[in-house]
């Protein structure tokens, strides 16, 4: 029995190391489905303003553990996550709302 090894020459070549054999050109997404973009809660409500006094408003952009969501997931535009930043370590300062919970 005699084993032959091909040469791939370089990165990527294809080959026995790192191909899967599944792929045969035919590019998948994840399985997510079909994603809603996004739209800013303040652009959208021009009624809506960002205050640091409205916790309620605030509690939305702030994670149980008291970090402030990230654009991407909250959807807001750019604008208006400089401006929930703002508001939310300005009532952090003022004690409105927590820095952080503790684990009970």
């Amino acid at each position: 029995m005699e084993k032959t090894y091909e040469k791939s020459g370089g990165k990527g070549g294809g080959g026995d190391r790192g191909d899967r054999g599944d792929r045969d050109g035919e590019e998948k997404r994840g399985g997510r489905g079909f994603a809603r973009r996004k739209v800013c809660r303040f652009c959208a409500d021009k009624k809506i303003i960002v205050d640091f006094k409205d916790q309620s408003t605030l509690k939305y952009f702030v994670t149980e553990r008291g970090k402030i969501i990230p654009r991407r997931i909250s959807g807001n535009c750019s604008k208006h996550q400089r401006a929930i930043a703002k508001a939310v370590k300005q009532s952090r300062g003022l004690a409105l709302i927590p820095y952080l919970v503790l684990a009970s």
